[in-house]
């Protein structure tokens, strides 16, 4: 059985004293979890982050990737370079790139791509909106989304992990019961081990508002693999409860 993955999204936040500060604590209590744990933190605080991590059990993440190689992208961040600061995950298609980024299901792909060719670990996320959940177009959306990466991956999409994050319950407050969560999860874990017959080594994470009240009951469905933590990864306290309810 794959152990569970609890990774913070610190989204943009962060200063090199709060960063200090906030992994400085997660570490003293962490030690050696029984699940595995990263944080992906804004691209400037990459080799700081990479110190204060180097020789801990927690491993460095990346909130972006960019699908092109290298070349004139100004403000592109390639896989290679992230190689370079040690980074085992890549955030990928978040659905605030999607909406602020006008990022398509392609390019996601292409990102999640970059990211394997690179030995990283892309986290592909996937979601729905409230419109699009009342119009009981979840199931359609998601898979969609998902499809556009298992197309252009498929010869290695077990080495990928799968992020569901409702796009309603991101940074709301609202999260969905752990039954819609499992719901979603089961359409996920479907479409993959269709794709793949290496589908059971592939994380799905749950990446809506999950927190300290409510982990528990989220991560015991039989097909939530862990969580994409925003908000509560950058209280240390809430961030280690997540984990030991993981662990």
């Amino acid at each position: 059985m794959t152990s569970k993955l609890i990774a913070g999204n610190w989204k943009m936040n962060g200063s090199l004293a709060a960063n200090a500060a906030l992994l400085q604590t997660i570490l003293s209590g962490v030690r050696q979890p029984a699940c595995a744990v990263a944080v992906c933190v804004p691209a400037p605080y990459l080799a700081q982050c990479q110190a204060l991590l180097s020789e801990t059990s927690v491993e460095l993440g990346a909130q972006d990737v960019s699908a092109h190689e290298a070349g004139a992208y100004t403000g592109e961040v390639s896989a290679l370079m992230l190689r370079d600061f040690g980074v085992r995950y890549a955030i990928v298609g978040h659905s605030e790139r999607r909406q602020y980024h006008g990022e398509t299901d392609l390019v996601v792909a292409e990102k999640a791509q970059r990211a394997l060719a690179t030995g990283i670990t892309p986290i592909v996320c996937v979601g729905e909106t409230l419109a699009q959940r009342d119009a009981g177009l979840t199931e359609e959306v998601v898979k969609r989304q998902l499809a556009a990466v298992i197309h252009l991956n498929g010869h290695c999409i077990s080495e990928i992990v799968v992020a569901y994050e409702p796009v309603w319950a991101i940074g709301t407050g609202k999260t969905a019961t752990p039954e819609q969560a499992q719901a979603v999860h089961a359409v996920l874990r479907a479409q993959l081990q269709a794709a793949s017959t290496q589908a059971g080594r592939i994380r799905i994470l749950y990446g809506g508002s999950m927190n300290a009240a409510n982990a528990a009951s989220l991560l015991a469905q039989p097909d939530i693999d862990g969580g994409l933590i925003g908000g509560a990864s950058l209280k240390a306290t809430d961030f280690l409860s997540i984990i030991n309810a993981a662990s």
